[in-house]
């Protein structure tokens, strides 16, 4: 099942314990037990199955933007057990104490594989415009549907809750269609 994983899933992470928890889609994309990335795993559990050679990348971002406070938004490919290889954008934002410690963070990963291979609809990879917040529209749309997301995974309304997911994909392949752009920008 994973040459079509094509989910998207949420993530939450506590810098006390440096613990991640994730749904069952998250999960899937890491080849971690559900069960388990419910309850919460070191986030070394996840970053084992992230590629050898992303992994430190990865890491360093992901830890530059939590002790910063900055949005997080990255692509990086996982090895399944199986050999399967697929491309991943996760995104987040994180939270500090009054210290400027950072306390968590929470976000989204989204399966990528078949934008990365086919190069995508370059039609979504024009840059948004920056409002005076300082956060891109898109960024902060994706926010909100993560917001709308769980607030709707309580009802039992499985064709809301599918249309919930449905914005959360789309967007999520807007904001990697937009990364790949600005990558590409900068090699150029």
């Amino acid at each position: 099942m994973t040459d079509a994983l094509d989910v998207i899933g949420n993530w939450s992470w506590d810098a006390a314990s440096d613990r991640a928890r994730s749904d069952r889609f998250a999960a899937r994309l890491f080849d971690v037990d559900p069960e388990e990335a419910e309850a919460g795993l070191p986030l070394s559990a996840y970053a084992a199955w992230v590629h050898a050679a992303d992994r430190s990348r990865l890491l360093t971002t992901f830890r530059e933007a939590a002790r910063n406070g900055w949005p997080y938004v990255t692509e990086f490919r996982v090895c399944f057990s199986d050999g399967v290889l697929r491309w991943v954008l996760a995104r987040g934002r994180f939270s500090r104490n009054h210290m400027g410690r950072p306390v968590g963070g929470c976000g989204i990963v989204v399966d990528i594989t078949d934008l990365r291979t086919n190069d995508g609809d370059l039609a979504f990879a024009q840059p948004e415009t920056v409002f005076l917040t300082g956060e891109p529209p898109l960024e902060r749309a994706a926010a909100a549907a993560m917001m709308a997301y769980r607030a709707i995974d309580a009802v039992p309304d499985p064709g809301l809750k599918a249309r919930a997911e449905a914005l959360l994909f789309d967007i999520g392949r807007k904001l990697a269609a937009q990364e790949r752009a600005v990558q590409r920008k900068e090699l150029n």
